[in-house]
């Protein structure tokens, strides 16, 4: 018996599965984002504990400015014209002439010289402080004719020498002298001067200075009440910082103003108060 061979198996037809529905699909979107949150600034306002103590550290330097480094002064007086004017506010140096001690290679220190204008208190009366220029120094030997100074045998070169009109007195033109002419004289200066004469010449002693204004004619100084002492000096005036137009009671040469009415408007008024060329002047 024969058998039929088996035959091959039928082909399976291809099968494909339907693309899925977009909307069946189960696809939320992302959730927005939430808007940044704003950073606000926090400004601290000083508390009263703050306040008090930027005052007192401003206090402080002040006073420590004030009291070793520099003072200001107001020239009330016509002794130091044309150097220095009635109303001018100045800033004197207190460490110029300081003793230099250990800290002398650093700071500006140097000795008081022939010319320098100088601050001190006033011999005979220490509380009050007087504004003069140094003509000698100790050891040298002073006299003055026709009020022009002659120091250790020459005539000293005086730019800032100014003579108003003025009487004439021996006792101030022609300093020393033997005679006593001038009532303001100091009598116990007098006494002590005629000690310190020496050949016509007022010899300088020690630690101490003879000064005299720069309006020689208008100034009473060394010539009246006598020597500076050293520890007596304050300092060296070295700026003009300010200056108020006020008058001068020894300028007989300023004649009066010929403006018709313009002193009496209001934005000269405000302008002219002032000498305002002489602002942040130096003193020399």
């Amino acid at each position: 018996m024969s058998t039929l061979p088996s035959s091959a198996p039928e082909p399976q037809p291809e099968t494909t599965q339907p693309a899925a529905d977009p909307a069946s699909l189960d696809i939320s979107p992302d959730p927005p984002a939430e808007p940044a949150k704003r950073r606000s600034k926090i400004i601290l306002f000083p508390g009263v504990f703050e306040i008090a103590r930027s005052l007192l550290v401003v206090l402080v330097i002040a006073l420590f400015i004030l009291t070793f480094i520099v003072q200001p002064f107001r020239i009330p007086s016509e002794s130091m014209e044309r150097t220095l004017l009635v109303g001018d506010f100045l800033l004197v140096n207190k460490v110029t002439f300081a003793p230099a001690g250990p800290w002398g290679w650093l700071l500006p220190y140097r000795d008081i010289q022939t010319g320098d204008v100088i601050v001190f208190h006033f011999p005979p009366d220490p509380p009050e402080h007087v504004v003069k220029r140094v003509i000698g120094v100790p050891g040298d030997h002073v006299h003055l004719e026709e009020g022009l100074a002659w120091v250790n045998g020459r005539r000293l070169d005086e730019p800032w020498a100014v003579f108003e009109p003025a009487y004439p007195d021996d006792f101030r033109d022609s300093f020393p002298t033997q005679l006593y002419t001038d009532p303001g004289v100091d009598p116990r200066w007098w006494m002590e001067m005629r000690r310190e004469v020496r050949g016509g010449d007022l010899v300088v002693p020690g630690n101490e200075y003879f000064v005299l204004g720069d309006n020689r004619n208008f100034s009473r100084d060394s010539r009246y009440w006598g020597f500076v002492p050293r520890d007596h000096i304050v300092g060296r005036p070295f700026i003009i910082y300010f200056s108020l137009r006020e008058p001068s009671s020894t300028d007989l040469t300023q004649l009066p103003d010929d403006r018709l009415g313009q002193k009496n408007d209001l934005w000269n008024k405000i302008v002219d108060f002032a000498r305002w060329n002489r602002f942040m002047r130096v003193v020399r």
